[in-house]
C-alpha cells in the first residue's frame, strides 16, 4: 500500500494537469478586442432541467433560442456543450459544469439562471480567456462578465389585455414562482394587472406563489387552487406548462410563459409570453466573431424582438382583442407607454411614481416590490 499512495498522488496530479492544460488551451482562443473565427467558437451552456424531455417552459425556451442562433451562424453540434439539470442552489455542481465546459474548450459561457451568478464571477476571474454572460444579474466587468435580460413586463402587460378581455368571472389567477421579493416576477405580475385594468376596470387579479421557480407539482396545485377560487384565466410566470394544463383540465382560458404553449394545451391557451433569447444569443455570439463584443449588458425589449407575445389562438380570442393589442402595442413602440408611467396606486394604499416620470430600467429590474392595486395575494 504504500507503494501505490505515490503513484495514485501522481495520477491525479497528471489528470490536473490535462484539465488545466485543456483550460489553458481554451482560455487563449479568445481576447478582448479581437475577432475570433467562427469555428473556433464553442459555447458552454448551464440549463435548470433536461430539455431533451420538455416540450415548453424555461430551459426549453433558452435550448430554442440556443438552436435557433446555432442555425443563424451556422455553427456545427460540436460547438455546442450542453450541461442540464444544474441547480443553481448547488454551488459546487455549478461550478464543476462550468469548468467541464472549459476545459472542453468553451470560450463562451451562458448561464441561463441567475443562481448562477456567484459562480459566474468566481470563474470570470479565473479564466480571463472565457466570456461569461449571466442572466439577470447585475454584474458584469471591463473584459469577460456580463449580463443579459429584457423587458418581459412590456409582452405581460398585452397579455394582460387579452386576459382582461377574455374573463367573465372577473377573476384572473396568476402562478408566480417567487412573491414580492422578486423584482423580476413582480413587475411582470404588476404589468400584466395593469394591462388587464386597461380593458377591464373591475377585473381582479389572484396570485398565488410557489416560491420555486422550477416547481411543476407545485405549479399545478397552485393553478387548480386559483381555479376553485372562481379564476376562468390562468397566467403564470413559472417554469413549467402545467398551469397551462390545468386551465385545459378544467375548462377554463390560460395565457403561457416562455414558449408557445399552446402545444400543451391547444384547448386553454389565448396567447403565451415569449422570450426570443435567439435574438441575444445571436448578437453576443456574432460581437465574439466580429471582435466587437462589450461587456454592456443587454436589456432588449419588443422592438427588437426580445420579448413578444404569439399570435392569439382564434378560437379562443375574445372580441376585439386583435384591435385593442395593436393600439397597446403601438404605444409601447412609440414610447406613449412606458407601463410604469406617474403615480401607479399599490394594493395596499400606497402611492409609488410621481407625475410625468417613468420607472427606470434599473429600477423596474431592482426595486418593485410592491403589488399593483387589482392584485390579491392567496
Amino acid at each position: 500500500m504504500k507503494k501505490l499512495v505515490p503513484l495514485f498522488l501522481i495520477a491525479i496530479l497528471l489528470a490536473g494537469c490535462v484539465i488545466l492544460w485543456n483550460t489553458r488551451r481554451a482560455g487563449e482562443q479568445w481576447r478582448p478586442g479581437m475577432p475570433l473565427d467562427k469555428d473556433r467558437v464553442k459555447v458552454g451552456v448551464l440549463y435548470l432541467s433536461d430539455v431533451e424531455h420538455e416540450t415548453g417552459g424555461y430551459s426549453y425556451a433558452h435550448d430554442i433560442g440556443i438552436k435557433e442562433t446555432q442555425r443563424a451562424l451556422g455553427l456545427r453540434d460540436d460547438q455546442i456543450i450542453r450541461k442540464y439539470n444544474i441547480s443553481d442552489a448547488n454551488k459546487a455542481t455549478t461550478e464543476i459544469a462550468m469548468r467541464e465546459c472549459v476545459a472542453k474548450g468553451a470560450n463562451v459561457i451562458i448561464a441561463t439562471s441567475d443562481g448562477y451568478a456567484e459562480v459566474c464571477r468566481k470563474l470570470s476571474a479565473l479564466y480571463p480567456g472565457v466570456i461569461f454572460t449571466q442572466i439577470d444579474s447585475p454584474e458584469y466587468n471591463k473584459s469577460n462578465l456580463t449580463n443579459y435580460f429584457g423587458r418581459i413586463y412590456q409582452a405581460r402587460y398585452l397579455s394582460g389585455v387579452v386576459a382582461g378581455l377574455r374573463t367573465e368571472s372577473g377573476k384572473i389567477g396568476y402562478v408566480a414562482a417567487i412573491g414580492r421579493e422578486s423584482s423580476q416576477v413582480t413587475s411582470g405580475l404588476d404589468a400584466f394587472a395593469m394591462g388587464v385594468e386597461r380593458v377591464n376596470k373591475d377585473a381582479v387579479v389572484l396570485v398565488r406563489v410557489t416560491q420555486r421557480w422550477y416547481d411543476p407539482a407545485g405549479e399545478m396545485a397552485a393553478a387548480r387552487r386559483l381555479i376553485s377560487d372562481g379564476c376562468d384565466v390562468i397566467a403564470q410566470h413559472c417554469d413549467t406548462s402545467n398551469p397551462q394544463v390545468a386551465a385545459a383540465a378544467a375548462g377554463v382560458w390560460g395565457i403561457g410563459y416562455n414558449t408557445d404553449m399552446s402545444q400543451d394545451a391547444p384547448g386553454a391557451t389565448v396567447t403565451s409570453v415569449l422570450w426570443n433569447w435567439s435574438v441575444y444569443y445571436t448578437h453576443l455570439l456574432q460581437s465574439v466573431i466580429d471582435g466587437t463584443f462589450t461587456t454592456t449588458p443587454y436589456f432588449g425589449g419588443i422592438g427588437d424582438g426580445m420579448v413578444a407575445i404569439t399570435p392569439l389562438n382564434e378560437s379562443l380570442a375574445p372580441p376585439g382583442a386583435t384591435e385593442e393589442l395593436a393600439a397597446a402595442r403601438a404605444e409601447i413602440e412609440s414610447g406613449r407607454n412606458g407601463i410604469f408611467d406617474g403615480v401607479m396606486a399599490t394594493n395596499d394604499g400606497h402611492t409609488v411614481g410621481t407625475d410625468g416620470t417613468t420607472l427606470s430600467d434599473d429600477a423596474i429590474r431592482a426595486s418593485i416590490n410592491w403589488y399593483y392595486r387589482n392584485i390579491a395575494e392567496r
